[in-house]
């Protein structure tokens, strides 16, 4: 095939026409509106793709911070007992509180067993070498004593070094020293010291005393002994967290016969500072909506999402939370109830005064209504009402995950078409480069046509002149 640049020599030098810079104008003549008309059609469509993927990432953004802000605990506010000496109480991390307001009687604690050795030792002082048996509720262990750690404080070591459930401590007055052992809370958490035996030193520490030797008695074992909402509940410590879901109870001291109240005090401000966040960020996000969604009015171009049928969908769903359910018992059902109204444009308003009068009447209620303990399909709350709105809205079968995948066939067929244009345009430069190459020959044999006469002609002429 005869080349561009041939062409050009041999082309200028006889008509003055530059034919490589003829093709490359007839070439992009050619090519430039298709390729313009394609891409300008994946530039619409890459801004819907994009527009759907931040509105559907919006969506679980919002989602997220709704539930961590109303996890159960919101609007529980701090914990409060009547009776801060008998009971305290704090929450469970991690779980809901449930249940409350609580009532608790404190009929006995639970105790450890405890023992105190009968004779004081002088510092330094030996206690003997042997053996000491420790028999607990979960096997039993043996100290022993010998010339390295023969003293009170090496049987204290020993014993602790063990770590078999029992811990010794040293207690000294006026008198000496003397040896105390403490086992765990709870009746099941008593133990026992058997001495090496016979007239040896250690079975001082023997418990119960055997053959007259032997601790004595401080504290027995025993359980607590509560009274929770009618029901009493046996447990081996003083720290409860099994009676009342995601509240944990430290007894204190026991009043048999004496109420004490665990409650959450209600903070009003946080139901509302939550409430007018919610709308907030709801109006931020139906705003973003509403904009790329609007139409092309005058003139101007309408939103990436104009007309796009999983965007009327998102916002239609959206605009349903202020009448949905949120409970099925109470005056307080939905947001509409305490003064949450959608405006003409989709976006939220919160009525103060009508909430404040809501909030003043029933605050449990409307507390319970937006942030239930435990939601469920009849008492979903604010945070999982939207969870269930996301979930439908990027279900398999809805219209935003058809859009998203209908957007990517068309972005992957409109690459092929514009790889088309190319192609047509690579054999367009082809044909336009054969054509050229056949007008070169063609001028080519006529030069030599023209030449032979004009030189018959010259001959001819010198011919008749003699």
């Amino acid at each position: 095939m005869v080349t561009n640049s041939g062409i050009s020599n041999l082309i200028t030098g006889f008509t003055g026409v530059n034919s490589a810079s003829l093709v490359n104008d007839l070439v992009a003549a050619s090519l430039q509106p298709k390729q313009d008309a394609v891409r300008e059609r994946q530039n619409l469509n890459q801004a819907r793709i994009s527009a759907l993927a931040s509105a559907s990432s919006a969506l679980d953004t919002f989602s997220t911070a709704l539930t961590e802000i109303l996890n159960g605990r919101k609007f529980s506010g701090s914990l409060v007992s009547t009776r801060g000496d008998l009971v305290a109480a704090s929450f469970i991390p991690g779980q809901k509180p449930e249940g409350l307001p609580a009532t608790v009687q404190v009929s006995q604690l639970a105790s450890a067993q405890s023992v105190v050795s009968a004779s004081s030792y002088a510092a330094n002082a030996q206690v003997g070498e042997g053996t000491l048996t420790f028999t607990t509720a979960t096997g039993s262990f043996d100290v022993t004593i010998d010339s390295t750690n023969n003293s009170l404080g090496g049987l204290r070591d020993a014993i602790n070094a063990a770590d078999g459930g029992v811990t010794a401590s040293i207690v000294t007055d006026n008198s000496g020293s003397r040896l105390v052992l403490r086992g765990r809370e709870g009746s099941a958490n008593s133990f026992t010291v058997t001495g090496s035996g016979g007239g040896a030193a250690l079975d001082a520490f023997a418990y119960p005393p055997a053959g007259g030797a032997g601790m004595n008695s401080v504290t027995t074992a025993a359980d607590s002994l509560v009274n929770v909402n009618g029901i009493q509940v046996v447990n081996s410590s003083n720290q409860i967290d099994t009676a009342v879901p995601g509240v944990r109870i430290n007894l204190l001291a026991a009043a048999p016969g004496t109420n004490v109240v665990i409650s959450g005090d209600q903070p009003t401000s946080s139901i509302k500072d939550v409430l007018t966040e919610f709308v907030k960020a709801y109006n931020n996000l139906r705003g973003a909506l509403n904009e790329a969604t609007a139409p092309g009015l005058d003139g101007a171009s309408g939103g990436p999402l104009a007309g796009e049928r999983a965007a009327r969908d998102m916002m239609r769903a959206m605009a349903s939370l202020t009448t949905k359910p949120l409970t099925d018992t109470g005056a307080y059902t939905s947001l509409a109830d305490i003064g949450v109204s959608t405006n003409r444009d989709g976006t939220l308003t919160l009525n103060s005064v009508r909430f404040d009068r809501a909030l003043a009447a029933d605050p449990e209620g409307v507390a319970r209504m937006l942030e239930p303990a435990t939601p469920t399909a009849a008492n979903p709350g604010l945070a999982k009402a939207f969870e269930d709105v996301k979930t439908s809205l990027k279900a398999p079968s809805s219209s935003l995950t058809g859009a998203q995948e209908r957007l990517k066939k068309l972005a992957a067929n409109l690459t092929e078409q514009l790889e088309k244009v190319q192609e047509d345009s690579d054999r367009y430069r082809e044909q336009l480069e054969k054509t050229f190459g056949d007008m070169d020959r063609q001028l080519t044999i006529l030069r030599s046509t023209q030449s032979y006469i004009e030189q018959q002609v010259s001959v001819w002429s010198n011919s008749n002149n003699n």
